[in-house]
């Protein structure tokens, strides 16, 4: 059904997916060790790579050569999304008396095989020009502002986006009208901002259709949801002045093309090591925090949906239909991975893969591959894919003397795998379980021969559903509406008071003292006992109220005060239980 390419000091081959894992026969290996530049198309039907001595353009599904470019220092290459172009890119190099350097972008029909412009573009960064969905508009950034064209006719520019230095741009995906964001780096005492402009409405900042103005940023990373309609931004110090980390500082700002922007809060400290849409477009999560680090899943308003805790983690992954998230900490860390049911929040399984240097889903939505590559380390090179119960399906190591650059799945639209139910159970595999032995924290020779004792650092957050739930309702329930709902007791508290007065004849006249005392009015039950009970719940509910204040302030909570306010709820219902003498 579907491919994996792999590229190494072994040349480049394909494997062919789940079930078989066995060598591609519709992609013959390359066994060239300069293989430099490899793509898929997006719809994965065509794929080109350079060898070191052509660029070659192979459909994958018939098996035949299409094209055969003679352009061998290509060091990157991409397909236009219908496959229209192939853009290439060699290093920009002037000539040695100094004069400019030939055009070094490339823009191939791929019908035909001509050439249909070339460009001097002197940055690795960003060279690849943007297409929208439909190619109807191709656009690049030239000497900070935005040059579009339009039905790939690279002789005519049809549209400029001129700011005053438009560092970076990012085209919205899907279908028409299509959007553009757009980063321009503050200077002299200036902010940094970020505007989304609708094609090609460009005439001034009244016509942008939101703004997020913003300082303490080097660079930002821009990241459109799947339907176009918001933008999230990671804006980056390459410092932080603190001195209170090494990654410099982050802020999370979010756009909407409706207009609305914000920052969003987030309640730990520390960096942002990674951030994510929902393919479903309506959630974001994000991962930050100083170690164990935080991640929480957010909806449109920027309010926490769900909280999965802290934990050894620096990466969100969503699979390609949004209904299981894998949050992983890879890189420095030892690569443990959660496996999350999106819709009701469970755990599915916590497999570790070690040293992997790269992660990806596989586009049926069941698959995983992870993998450690050269030159991160170079070392136990090589790849397994999983399944997301945390089986190991498939493993390959490269010989010892050999280096694997890079692994990634073949792509396909969306629609060609259908989404299938949640399993929980481990996909049977014929490879044992990955389980890591256990690491042993390193004692002293003094005290090896004595009882262990269990100290932590620090103590781990659990996860926790950021909706209240109030009588069984699974809305979110805000401030205000608690507010409005301990007003409501009130008053219900009020009238039993007045039936029991009516009942036991004059009202009692309050003493200041006891009025001082009770905030919300007084009511007695009959029952001293129930009456004491009463008395000790809205002690407890002040109490987490206080707390709540607390954490709002961004105070950091002990463990035993966060299930202090998750009994809220409960406390909530006995109250009025006990109030209306259930």
């Amino acid at each position: 059904l579907f491919s994996l390419a792999v590229r190494g000091s072994e040349g480049l081959y394909m494997v062919n997916g789940p079930p078989s894992f066995t060598e591609s026969v519709a992609f013959q290996r390359d066994s060239g060790k300069n293989c430099k530049a490899v793509a898929f198309s997006k719809d994965g039907s065509l794929f080109g790579w350079c060898n070191g001595e052509k660029v070659n353009v192979v459909n994958v599904t018939r098996a035949e050569l299409l094209h055969s470019f003679d352009l061998p220092k290509t060091v990157c290459l991409e397909f236009s999304p219908k496959n229209n172009v192939l853009a290439t890119w060699q290093a920009y190099a002037t000539a040695k008396d100094g004069t400019a350097g030939v055009p070094n972008l490339q823009l191939h029909d791929l019908r035909t095989g001509k050439c249909l412009k070339s460009f001097v573009q002197k940055k690795m960064q960003n060279w690849c020009p943007c297409w929208a969905e439909d190619e109807s508009i191709c656009a690049r950034n030239v000497n900070n502002e935005v040059h579009f064209f339009e039905n790939n006719n690279f002789n005519t520019i049809a549209n400029k986006l001129h700011l005053q230095k438009v560092s970076d741009f990012v085209l919205s995906p899907g279908a028409q009208p299509t959007k553009v964001a757009v980063y321009v780096p503050g200077s002299k005492g200036a902010p940094s901002f970020v505007r989304l402009y609708q094609y090609p409405n460009f005439g001034g900042p009244q016509s942008a259709l939101a703004n997020k103005s913003f300082f303490k940023a080097d660079k930002v990373t821009m990241l459109w949801n799947k339907k176009a309609t918001a933008v999230l931004v990671v804006a980056s110090t390459e410092v932080d002045k603190s001195g209170a980390s090494y990654y410099g500082e982050q802020t999370l700002h979010y756009l909407a093309a409706s207009g609305e922007s914000a920052v969003v809060q987030l309640p730990k400290n520390g960096p942002i090591y990674d951030v994510a849409w929902s393919p479903n477009s309506v959630e974001f999560c994000a991962v930050y925090g100083f170690m164990p680090a935080k991640a929480t899943v957010f909806n449109l308003k920027c309010d926490p949906v769900f909280d999965f805790g802290t934990g050894p983690r620096n990466a969100a992954y969503y699979s390609p239909h949004g209904h299981i998230l894998v949050l992983a900490g890879f890189g420095n860390l030892r690569g443990q991975m959660e496996v999350w049911d999106v819709k009701s929040y469970k755990l599915i399984s916590k497999p570790v893969a070690s040293d992997s240097t790269y992660f990806a889903w596989c586009p049926d939505g069941e698959h995983i591959v992870t993998a450690t590559c050269a030159p991160r380390l170079r070392v136990g090179n090589g790849y397994k894919i999983w399944h997301y119960t945390g089986s190991v399906l498939h493993s390959h190591e490269v010989p010892a003397d050999q280096e694997m650059w890079q692994v990634f799945w073949q792509p396909f639209l969306d629609g060609v795998f259908p989404e299938r139910a949640v399993r929980y159970q481990a996909v049977p595999s014929e490879l044992p379980r990955a389980e890591p032995s256990p690491a042993q924290a390193y004692r002293p020779p003094a005290l090896r021969n004595r009882p262990a004792t269990s100290s932590k650092l620090h103590e781990d957050e659990p996860p926790q559903n950021m909706k209240p739930q109030l009588g069984g309702s699974d809305k979110p329930v805000s401030k205000i509406a608690l507010k409005n709902q301990r007003k409501h007791e009130a008053k219900k508290a009020a009238k039993q008071e007045a039936k029991a007065d009516a009942h036991q004849g004059p009202a009692q006249v309050r003493t200041p003292q006891n009025i001082l005392q009770n905030t919300v009015p007084a009511m007695t039950t009959g029952d001293p006992e129930v009456d004491k009970k009463i008395k000790n719940l809205k002690k407890k509910l002040k109490a987490i109220e206080q707390l709540k204040e607390q954490a709002a302030a961004g105070k950091q909570l002990e463990k035993n005060q966060v299930e202090k306010i998750q009994k809220e709820a409960a406390l909530l219902k006995e109250l009025e239980d006990l109030e209306l003498g259930v």
